[in-house]
């Protein structure tokens, strides 16, 4: 069958070509002593329906939000992705579409990407935002990289209840970028102002969560004010269903606004792939890392896009780019702005109004079954944590064997919480289903 590659008449002419006899000669040089020294021990091949039907088995292993109810966020949550977004996602010049090497043959790509840089300084009140990132935390990572640059310091300060995924990316990439980490501890579930602005003492940039890890609400604006008042700049990691009912970071005074879009137009996907997104004032815009589209005209006066900047590895010099992941997550990053546009701002406002509302009605009903709030005193969005009197863990397995997983276990990440658990409720959750997380919790 010639569609089938490396007949042996192929290797034939591939050995001959580079002047061997045979496939062992063109090992030769590998030490014995780390070769294998026999065949793979592979089981016999599988027909067709035979493999079929084995990734069929394998697939029934994973449990779904169709089979579990899930109260499970801290980072990717269960929202409603509305038909529209596959039905757009579906089309080809969109599912087929790559990166835009030669822009100008490229325009309904580059228009897209427009229009959701335009979603996200909108959302965000950000000046401009970069065509998106890899995810919620190398965005991150990004941002300490352009704080670097803009203020010439080393030093980026994170707050505890910044999503401990995040911080270790942050983390992850110091050593490259020659920074320093110092992290800030909470107080009862928040940050507090005074205690970060003495921190962030000489720093290039301070990274706080709104709403946090734990899903309070942190005085975002005074944090803003702390770390500017230290010289360094503010970056707001958002989640941009929270953006309908909660003021933009923009307002409040923030260089950066960074965040995971999966809350926007994107499934689940057992943790990803997801998209970032990374959006800043006008004087940081040559900083940015990624690509920005932006708007001209042609010789004939008509509307027409552009690649305006590309910072990245492929696109220039190696020591000037801004970052080294050549790629983003543009289709993903359609997705959200498909929901966007299918929400609209009022929408947008009902739907973080929901997941309030929601949240609300879950907490009371926990209350009223005994179990305590984590911090109490705080205001939530549509996360927080409890505690369920015997190690989180267990209450995890004892509730999904009722068909319900009830939240992430806080012990994982911060120490003295093994008995808490982070519960999620979002839109797609109802009275009733938020009663059997009662019920199992209380049992």
């Amino acid at each position: 069958m010639s569609f089938l590659s490396l007949t042996e008449q192929d290797r034939e002419q591939m050995l001959e070509t580079i002047g061997i006899d045979s496939v062992d000669e063109l090992f030769a040089q590998i030490p014995p002593a780390v070769r294998l020294g026999r065949t793979l021990d592979l089981e016999p091949a599988l027909s067709e329906p035979e493999l079929v039907a084995h990734l069929g088995e394998l697939a029934s292993r994973n449990t779904d939000t169709g089979r579990e109810v899930s109260f499970l966020g801290a980072g990717i949550y269960d929202h409603y992705v509305p038909a529209v977004v596959d039905a757009i996602l579906a089309r080809g010049e969109l599912l087929t579409a790559y990166t835009p090497y030669q822009p100008e043959m490229s325009q309904g790509l580059l228009q897209a990407i427009f229009e959701y840089q335009t979603a996200i300084c909108e959302l965000t009140g950000m000046d401009v935002s970069n065509a998106s990132g890899y995810d919620g935390t190398t965005v991150a990572a990004d941002a300490c990289y352009v704080a670097k640059h803009a203020t010439g310091r080393s030093k980026v300060v994170l707050a505890e209840t910044l999503n401990p995924q995040v911080r270790q990316v942050v983390k992850t990439y110091a050593p490259g970028f020659r920074l320093d980490v110092v992290e800030v501890p909470h107080r009862d579930g928040t940050i507090d102002p005074d205690e970060l602005q003495a921190a962030a003492g000489d720093a290039a940039c301070v990274i706080f969560q709104q709403p946090n890890f734990f899903g309070c609400l942190e005085p975002a604006a005074d944090l803003a004010a702390a770390a500017s008042g230290a010289g360094a700049l503010a970056v707001a990691h958002v989640d941009p269903v929270s953006l309908g009912v909660l003021e933009a970071p923009g307002a409040y005074g923030c260089a950066l606004a960074i965040g995971e879009g999966q809350s926007a137009g994107n499934y689940q996907s057992y943790g990803g792939p997801h998209y970032g997104f990374f959006a800043a004032r006008s004087e940081f815009i040559r900083r940015m890392p990624g690509r920005i589209s932006g708007e001209t005209v042609d010789t004939d006066g008509e509307r027409g896009f552009v690649l305006t900047l590309q910072t990245r590895e492929q696109h220039i010099r190696r020591e000037k780019a801004t970052s080294n992941i050549t790629t983003n997550q543009t289709l993903l990053a359609l997705a959200g702005l498909i929901h966007l546009s299918w929400l609209g701002p009022q929408g947008l406002r009902e739907l973080g109004e929901i997941c309030l509302a929601l949240s609300h009605y879950a907490k009371e009903r926990l209350g009223e079954a005994g179990l305590e709030l984590v911090f109490p005193e705080k205001t939530t969005f549509k996360e927080f944590a409890v505690h369920v009197g015997r190690p989180a863990k267990d209450a995890i397995r004892a509730a999904r064997s009722a068909g319900v997983h009830p939240g992430y276990a806080l012990g994982r990440d911060y120490s003295g919480l093994d008995d808490a658990l982070l519960v999620a409720v979002t839109e797609r959750r109802t009275p009733e289903e938020i009663d059997r997380l009662v019920e199992a919790l209380a049992a």
